[in-house]
């Protein structure tokens, strides 16, 4: 009977946990080449980044206000996917977001085969 016990407890601890929901990736971060900061925030069901700052100089296309990341949807734990648009081509790419402690790396990728990484750090 003990051992019955046990293991309902053990269940209902776990029911209670709940689904595992990705990390807080909320907030303004800064590129890896310090050329611009993005806010993430929510939106609707999902997470957008918007450019808040660029340094002066920086690529010509870009623009402060601009949307360049939209749709983030939880894809796994600290994992996001949704799109992401660049500014320097003009084209929009399958996102990918993965946050680690104060780092978050985002790809963009073509056909989900051919990604190119940038690495940001928390600037608030």
């Amino acid at each position: 009977m003990r051992r019955l016990s046990a293991v309902v407890i053990a269940l209902a601890f776990t029911a209670m946990a709940g689904p595992s929901f990705a990390a807080d990736v909320s907030g303004t971060w800064l590129r890896d080449t310090g050329a611009s900061k993005v806010k993430f925030s929510k939106c609707g069901g999902a997470i957008c980044g918007h450019i808040v700052w660029l340094k002066p100089g920086a690529d010509p296309k870009a623009k402060v206000g601009q949307r360049v990341f939209f749709d983030m949807k939880p894809s796994g734990e600290n994992t996001w996917a949704g799109s992401a648009f660049n500014p320097e081509d003009g084209k929009t790419y399958t996102g990918k977001m993965t946050l680690s402690g104060d780092t978050l790396t985002t790809a963009g990728c073509v056909m989900s085969v051919i990604c190119k990484s940038t690495t940001w750090s928390r600037a608030n």
